[in-house]
């Protein structure tokens, strides 16, 4: 099992802060991850598709694409953030 977090609009827009994902065989790295979280359709394949600007982190360290996903991982996406 993985944790995966959702953070500001994508908490809003997917209605959840979090949750437990038993990762299937064919799930082994980040952009398969965002693949899996895609093909539920709806707000999920709008908010994560790949053309929108979506940030990750696994275990806390910012990552993309082929970082591989371990049992026990804690994978978070979010949207970038601006400042000034």
């Amino acid at each position: 099992m993985i944790t995966v977090l959702y953070f500001a609009r994508l908490r809003e827009a997917l209605g959840t802060g979090s949750e437990q994902i038993a990762l299937p065989a064919s799930v082994r790295d980040l952009e398969g991850l965002r693949a899996l979280l895609v093909a539920r359709g709806g707000t999920w394949a709008q908010e994560l598709a790949p053309s929108r600007p979506v940030r990750a982190a696994v275990n806390q360290a910012m990552a993309v694409g082929e970082v591989p996903l371990a049992d026990g991982d804690e994978i978070a996406f979010f949207p970038p953030v601006t400042g000034g």
